[in-house]
């Protein structure tokens, strides 16, 4: 038994040495990424407090010089206000969702609204078929098919707005070389200056990418699941209502918060589709115009932001418990 332990602690020794981070590092093993997680670990708490505090400063600033008046403002800093609570004033609140034509979000937000969600969950819709189709169901050209839908992601968005805007304008038509004649793809449905040109172009720009990240996660659900659906006599439909969707809620879920903060928050292709209709004016534009000329109402901007912001900040919260699950779907195998 003698000669036996001093060989268990070798071998304990040569686990443990594996295990310790200080052997890896020693050895050339150890990625960047671990060193500074590990690093991160060894900060004390306050220190991740005080992190939080600087990066939420402004933030915090911003919020209260949006209850502070346009003198207060202009003459002094917000914390100033800590010790004097009778500067606070609701007065912004209510100019920015007021009735004045000017000021007022009402309407603007309505409109941010009626381009966000047609936007998330159209996409959502239809990548969700797309995906599990190129993931599960055999075809003919489906590789290359799915290749040049994911290589659509390459294509800037800034260099096709005016195109698409002739497209809403005009419709999309095509002359035959050497037979002058020419062929409407499109007709003119008369979409510029609405808000259904800002989310069917957000639409099209979201398909390939949602495509692409639910194609990763549901590729990689386990085969088995399928195959015992299909003997059970399950057809595609019922494959992918009863087991795809119940099972993609966490990538679908971070899809939707992606797209919908992309939406609600988006300027150019808004001011590019609708921005001359003040009908259809949305949140980030009426913002922009807020100020008037030569900033006579910039003390209005600190609320009218957090006003625009309450939205993506419920959606996000209500949703992020799928954050990061979603985040990682499809990463890993196995």
């Amino acid at each position: 038994m003698s000669t036996m332990e001093p060989m268990l602690t070798d071998d304990r020794e040569i686990d443990a040495s594996h295990d310790d981070p200080m052997s890896h590092d020693m050895m050339g093993g150890d990625k960047p990424v671990d060193r500074a997680y590990r690093f991160i670990r060894t900060l004390p708490r306050w220190a991740l407090w005080l992190i939080v505090v600087i990066w939420l400063l402004p933030t915090f600033s911003l919020f209260v010089n949006s209850f502070r008046p346009r003198d207060l403002q202009r003459a002094s800093g917000w914390w100033t206000s800590v010790t004097d609570l009778g500067q606070f004033t609701t007065e912004n609140y209510e100019t920015v969702l007021g009735s004045s034509a000017s000021a007022s979000l009402g309407d603007s937000l309505l409109n941010s609204a009626a381009v966000s969600i047609p936007a998330t969950i159209i996409p959502i819709s239809i990548a969700a078929f797309a995906a599990y189709a190129f993931a599960w169901i055999d075809f003919k050209g489906r590789k290359v098919l799915f290749i040049a839908t994911v290589s659509l992601l390459a294509v800037p968005l800034q260099v096709a707005l005016i195109p698409l805007l002739q497209m809403f304008v005009g419709g999309a038509h095509f002359t035959l070389p050497f037979f002058d004649k020419t062929i409407t793809l499109i007709p003119d449905f008369d979409l510029a200056g609405t808000t259904t040109a800002v989310w069917l172009t957000h639409t099209g720009f979201a398909l390939p990418f949602a495509i692409f990240l639910l194609h990763n996660y549901i590729s990689g659900l386990p085969k088995d699941l399928f195959e015992a659906a299909r003997i059970d006599g399950a057809d595609h439909f019922t494959i992918f209502y009863r087991l795809v969707l119940p099972l993609s809620i966490p990538v679908l879920a971070a899809f939707a918060i992606f797209q919908f903060l992309w939406t609600w928050n988006d300027y150019l292709i808004a001011n590019t589709m609708a921005g001359s209709n003040p009908d259809a004016i949305v949140t980030t534009i009426r913002i922009a115009n807020l100020a008037g000329d030569f900033g006579r109402n910039e003390h209005l901007l600190p609320a009218a932001a957090f006003v625009q912001a309450f939205i993506p900040l419920v959606v996000f919260f209500a949703l992020q418990r799928y954050f990061v699950r979603g985040l990682l779907a499809g990463s890993v195998k196995g």
